[in-house]
């Protein structure tokens, strides 16, 4: 499954796209796969008890997706990590 990846994620893959193998064709799956195949991408998708952070977002075809949605193996998915900083203006 090919993924499309955003912001400091690409440090950790060295690419835009990439391929993962999703053990379950789920949203939580795709995740998993991605965080086994980059480990250094996990910091900027879960916190520290293993949850999705909360500003992480994934699509799937376009529309936003939750961790249990069916993300079939031919799906367009975006991977946006959490985002930090701004000074709240």
């Amino acid at each position: 499954m090919d993924l499309t990846v955003y912001g400091p994620l690409r440090s950790a893959t060295g690419e835009k796209r990439v391929s993962v193998d999703p053990a379950e064709e789920t949203v939580a799956g795709v995740i998993d796969a991605f965080v086994d195949a980059y480990p250094r991408a996990e910091s900027h998708l879960v916190d520290d008890d293993g949850a999705l952070r909360p500003s992480v977002r994934v699509t799937v075809d376009g529309e936003r997706a939750a961790l249990d949605d069916d993300c079939p193996a031919d799906a367009e998915v975006a991977l946006f990590p959490a985002m930090r900083g701004g000074n709240g203006a």
